[in-house]
């Protein structure tokens, strides 16, 4: 586990410090392959909403694909965060409940927490390979630049797959660490 830092100036936390871990339950905080696919997608919206602003502002015009591009980098960027948020322990959950009780307490509502998880985002991936198939079988196309649909509705069922798989991960580890 991670060292705190000492808090900054004013007694708050440092930003950049990760938070305690609940007691007995593991947290990982290393560096992770969404870190890097969540900063390329940052970085690429940032590139083709400033291009697109420059654009509109010199001839009075904008480029037909952006906005499209951008909200499919959006919706990558969401769902690669939410991958990374899983494996940190970072999601939303009531702490009342969480944080009340003991150490195995909270260990089992952590592994319902991961459980739940597993299961929503295996629906979703379910239900989404059929947005993405019906998008494909139909050949139905984005109305923005014509391209088919599919590539852009392919990421979800892959990225909640990967969420699914994080909160699994998350899952066993929790039942290792005893």
């Amino acid at each position: 586990m991670p060292e705190s830092a000492p808090p900054s100036a004013g007694g708050l936390p440092n930003a950049l410090t990760p938070p305690e871990p609940p007691a007995g339950i593991p947290v990982d905080y290393r560096r992770q392959m969404e870190d890097g696919v969540g900063g390329v997608a940052m970085a690429l919206m940032a590139v083709i909403t400033f291009s697109n602003v420059v654009v509109r502002y010199l001839t009075n015009e904008s480029f037909a694909w952006s906005e499209e591009i951008s909200i499919s980098l959006m919706v990558i960027l969401t769902l690669v965060a939410g991958s990374s948020a899983v494996v940190r322990d970072r999601h939303i959950r009531i702490e009342l409940f969480f944080e009340a009780g003991s150490a195995a307490r909270r260990r089992r509502f952590a592994m319902f927490s991961a459980l739940a998880t597993v299961a929503a985002f295996l629906i979703l991936t379910s239900l989404s390979c059929r947005l993405a198939w019906d998008d494909y079988q139909y050949e139905v196309t984005s109305p923005g630049i014509g391209v088919p649909q599919w590539w852009y509705t392919i990421w979800l069922p892959l990225l909640a797959a990967l969420i699914a798989f994080r909160a699994m991960q998350r899952f066993t580890r929790i039942w290792r660490h005893r």
